[in-house]
């Protein structure tokens, strides 16, 4: 022992076989760490990118931060309608469009969200809605303060009438002859609410619009309450019907959204704004509905 250092001799042949083993081991290692850095790295970039590219696709559409926005699903827009209701919402197909189909993707462009259609009974949209099984009910739904009970509503998109039909030589001319008579609706709708005030009036519920129309047609019913687009749609389309002049009520189509969920009602209301000011809901609805 010298200065408290223990001097340990190793032969010059044991000495070389350690140095060489001990270089290749940090080279292995400093190998390994450089090829797992950089894949972390760039995965990273990636995913950074990715964000990037997303917040600024959704920045140029000018609408709400889709990261404020509460969903059902996270980056979905989950849509309840009944796509019974043409020019509205219909089946082309295996696809459902209509104008409502069409607003629903520009305002999920707008909020940076992709959408998930579902096809359920009319009746059922807004209980979807409430229960959180769907973000908003898209449906050609009037907005009425009976419903406002159960949700919120977006702005107006757009206006309606509910009209009348009858057969072309019915004596019916217009809502004050529908008393005592029997009446087709669609379950749920409007239509289903006004004519289950007529006095003394039978009202036959179908889940289908154009199965009220076929029932009409066939003589089961003497007329049929519906929306103003939907009526001119369906006596295009089965012969021997007429639509009455005569409106049976106004009304004012909205988005329903769950109530509570203020997020997704701004920006929905938002991106509505927007798309009316910039044509767009025009442009939809003039693409469905011919100007007469």
């Amino acid at each position: 022992m010298q200065d408290g250092i223990i001097k340990i001799y190793l032969s010059e042949d044991i000495m070389k076989k350690k140095i060489l083993t001990i270089a290749l081991a940090g080279l292995m290692a400093a190998s390994l760490a450089a090829c797992g850095g950089s894949k972390t790295t760039e995965t990273k970039a990636n995913e950074s990118s990715a964000t990037s590219e997303s917040v600024a696709d959704s920045k140029s559409e000018g609408s709400a931060d889709a990261s404020q926005i509460k969903t059902v699903e996270a980056g979905k827009l989950l849509v309840a309608t009944n796509a019974e209701f043409p020019p509205y919402e219909y089946h082309d197909g295996d696809k459902i469009v209509g104008i409502d189909m069409d607003i629903a993707d520009a305002i999920a462009k707008k909020l940076g969200l992709e959408v998930e259609v579902e096809d359920i009974a009319f009746d059922s949209v807004i209980l979807e809605v409430t229960s959180g099984k769907a973000d908003i009910g898209l449906a050609g739904i009037s907005a009425t303060e009976e419903r406002k009970q159960s949700v919120d509503f977006s702005d107006t998109y757009t206006t309606s009438k509910q009209l009348i039909i009858v057969k072309d030589d019915s004596t019916i001319a217009g809502a004050k002859d529908l008393e005592g008579k029997k009446l087709g609706v669609q379950t749920g709708t409007t239509g289903d609410i006004l004519a289950s005030d007529v006095k003394d009036a039978t009202v036959e519920r179908y889940d289908k619009g154009m199965d009220a129309v076929q029932a009409l047609s066939q003589g089961k019913i003497d007329a049929v309450v519906i929306d103003s687009a939907v009526a001119n749609k369906f006596v295009e389309e089965v012969s021997g019907l007429k639509v009455l002049d005569e409106a049976y009520a106004d009304e004012n189509y909205a988005i329903a959204v769950k109530k509570g969920n203020k997020e997704l009602l701004d920006g929905v209301n938002k991106a509505l704004s927007e798309l009316k000011a910039d044509g767009t809901i025009d442009s939809i609805i003039a693409k469905y509905i011919k100007a007469e």
